[in-house]
């Protein structure tokens, strides 16, 4: 399969992740609510706000870190799954004021080279660190049990940023199952994740994904993707488990010469939205304000979300769990029209606070889940938007036959001045011409 055909799965990746993440998202296209969603919106609060060279590594994550993947830096989401090897290109040392690029046939060999002897190899592509879209190594691998589909990828995420965090944390099993996955700090300060989930986290295909993250104290992000397939989607199981084990994919993932690639890929001049521009709201927050506002009779079961502008909560009644969800978006007036033009119906309060109630399928996989939402947009862009599932988590089927919250109660919560409180004011300067 040729690269550009694979990158062009982007979109279909993308709302994999983030159905995956917060549910429903094809059943319901208008909620975008899944905190997937919310860091889909700082991509693009960055494409907005930056003039991209190069190719830094952007990590999409899904509810609570359920997801991560890396992608090229240019702006698009295509993803940049890269290179490596143990004499990966000729000078290339870590700390070469201009190291010379490494080319996509160097990555590739390297790549292939550092799998376990005796395979066979097909299906093979890459491009280099000169690449817009980024490093890039690909090819389906056979070690007689079976092929599998096997991808290296490096760019760099900002040292101790949220990105940084949830590319190594362990993601919340509420939100998404995995069989196993630790994460550990190695000597000299880097954390390594190896996580064992699957491709479709609720399990519609039983292709598995396994991957393995290294993000060092300096920033240099290494991510290994392997399937127990021929490819990432659209392909047979070929096999019980992916070809590589916890302690290959460590070795693999942590081979020096990442980083060498690393220092060879060009300085992205992407400037981050700053914090004075694109107020943010803390995930604790936003988890205890829902659980004030539940009416009552609820025994909260469990509770989660992301460090920002997410949180869930599971609650009983006594007929059985039912998975609460919340998003707190500052600064969403540029999708206003889409999630709350006329073709939606939206009642429109006397603060000017748009609000959007419905009941529907709440999965696209046929497993008889219902979801209730109310979606709300103040006049300065805040959107506050509440689901209830007739479900204890959203990848699971029902546990009782509607949810808990109706939707004159999640209308209640949505339009709570409570929520105002979390928002920091901000004051916004003046454009410069």
């Amino acid at each position: 399969m040729p690269v550009e055909q694979r990158d062009d799965q982007f979109e279909q990746r993308l709302g994999s992740a983030l159905r995956n993440a917060g549910g429903a998202f094809d059943a319901d296209r208008a909620a975008l609510v899944a905190g997937g969603e919310t860091r889909g919106r700082r991509l693009r609060m960055r494409r907005r706000t930056a003039v991209v060279s190069g190719a830094a590594a952007i990590a999409l994550v899904g509810v609570g870190g359920a997801l991560v993947a890396p992608w090229g830096g240019d702006g698009t989401g295509q993803r940049a799954v890269g290179a490596g090897g143990t004499t990966v290109g000729p000078g290339d040392a870590v700390g070469t004021a201009t190291p010379s690029p490494v080319s996509g046939s160097q990555l590739l060999s390297t790549f292939k080279g550092l799998l376990p002897s005796g395979g066979q190899f097909s299906d093979e592509s890459a491009r280099g660190t000169d690449a817009r879209t980024g490093p890039y190594a690909y090819a389906v691998y056979d070690d007689g049990k079976g092929a599998a589909a096997l991808s290296i990828g490096l760019g760099r995420v900002e040292p101790g940023s949220v990105r940084a965090r949830e590319t190594t944390e362990c993601p919340d099993k509420t939100l998404i199952p995995y069989d196993d996955c630790v994460s550990s700090t190695l000597s000299g300060g880097s954390v390594l994740r190896v996580l064992k989930g699957y491709e479709y986290p609720d399990r519609r295909v039983d292709t598995k994904l396994w991957t393995a993250d290294l993000v060092t104290p300096d920033g240099e992000h290494v991510s290994v993707m392997e399937w127990n397939a021929a490819a990432e989607k659209d392909a047979p199981v070929s096999r019980a488990e992916p070809p590589l084990d916890s302690a290959q994919l460590k070795t693999l993932v942590t081979d020096p010469a990442w980083l060498r690639v690393v220092n060879a890929i060009p300085k992205s001049t992407e400037v981050e939205t700053s914090p004075t521009s694109t107020p943010t709201v803390e995930g604790g927050s936003v988890v205890s304000t829902l659980t004030a506002l539940l009416p009552s009779g609820l025994d909260v079961v469990s509770q989660g979300g992301q460090e920002t502008e997410y949180g869930y909560i599971v609650v009983d009644d006594g007929k059985g769990k039912s998975f609460v969800q919340v998003n707190v978006q500052p600064d969403m007036s540029d999708v206003e029209d889409q999630l709350f033009g006329p073709d939606k119906n939206p009642e429109t309060l006397p603060d000017g606070t748009k609000v959007v109630v419905k009941q529907g399928i709440g999965d696209d996989k046929g497993l008889g889940l219902i979801m209730r939402t109310a979606d709300t947009i103040r006049t300065d862009g805040m959107r506050v938007v509440v689901m209830a599932f007739n479900s204890g988590s959203q990848s699971t089927g029902p546990t009782r036959a509607m949810p808990a919250l109706t939707l004159d109660q999640l209308k209640a919560i949505a339009t709570s001045p409570k929520w105002r409180e979390l928002v920091p004011s901000v004051t916004h300067e003046p454009t410069q011409g």
